[in-house]
């Protein structure tokens, strides 16, 4: 009998085909030996006891496992894996699309020609910011934030960057403030309004880590007030709900959490998932990429 695992939502097809190689796939997740979960879905104590004493392993189809109640897996001794490295250049590329989208204006020039707006060119019309000889602020230089920042120096910004004992003044002080942590208790609402007031009222911010992060109540007031020039989110607080004054500001660019969204990205993400699983409940190893 192939061990049963339950997939918490759709994958891609090479990751679906190798998984119903190894495995049966079940609809609901009573009675699996493995479960594969997206960073929307709440991996609790009710989730761990629907799945049954004979659940082994929570394979997280992301890097960061705030979704996961590591305590309580660790109790029932449930392995917990993540899917770092493969996704570092697809999430650092949409970091730097997001600030080009956010500081050229290019979503403001699309939603004007939809509008079907008159324009013409002129020398004033429509001016954004450019990259070459600005600074870049990393708040977490990890995997990610090092990718960014080197993609960043090669449209000729200057790096800054902060790790988790390191104080946020200069990085909070750069052009764009860029973040890259993960969701813990001592990172939530690490970007408040403290900490924007402390940036420059021509500074922007990039989120592409988590959306509690960033208190979205204090970033909309300095949006609406100016104390900073403008914000490109890919992450929110209260996720899928975007905070409405997110949604009347101009200058603000929103992606639905499609960071990690390239077909190359997220395939890789899943066959990690295949070998954690493969690993735990075929092989009698220990996965590559352990959490708990």
């Amino acid at each position: 009998m192939k061990p049963r695992v339950h997939l918490t939502a759709r994958v891609p097809e090479p990751v679906a085909a190798a998984l119903e190689e190894h495995f049966e796939l079940a609809a609901e997740p009573d009675g699996v030996a493995g479960l594969v979960a997206i960073p929307s879905v709440v991996v609790d104590s009710v989730l761990l006891d629907r799945a049954g004493p004979e659940l082994r392993i929570v394979a997280n189809y992301a890097v960061g496992v705030d979704n996961v109640d590591l305590a309580a897996a660790r109790e029932r001794g449930i392995v917990v894996t993540n899917t770092p490295d493969v996704l570092t250049r697809a999430t650092a590329e949409h970091t730097l699309a997001l600030l080009l989208a956010l500081v050229r204006r290019v979503v403001e020039g699309d939603r004007l020609l939809r509008r079907r707006e008159a324009w013409r060119i002129e020398p004033t019309f429509m001016l954004g910011r450019g990259l070459a000889g600005r600074t870049l602020g990393v708040v977490g230089p990890g995997r990610i934030g090092r990718e960014v920042a080197r993609l960043a120096e090669a449209l000729g910004m200057q790096t800054v960057a902060a790790g988790r004992d390191d104080s946020l003044d200069e990085v909070l002080a750069a052009d764009v403030v860029s973040l890259h942590v993960p969701l813990t208790e001592e990172s939530r609402h690490l970007i408040d309004a403290d900490a924007l007031g402390r940036m420059r009222p021509a500074a922007v911010l990039v989120n592409t880590s988590r959306g509690p992060v960033v208190d979205e109540d204090a970033l909309v007031h300095a949006l609406r007030v100016g104390t900073i020039a403008g914000a490109a989110l890919d992450v929110f607080e209260d996720e899928p709900r975007v905070h409405p004054g997110l949604l009347e500001l101009d200058n603000v660019v929103l992606t639905p959490h499609i960071a990690s969204a390239t077909h190359e990205a997220r395939e890789a993400m899943g066959l990690l998932c295949v070998d954690a699983l493969r690993a735990v409940l075929l092989d009698g190893r220990r996965p590559e990429h352990v959490v708990t």
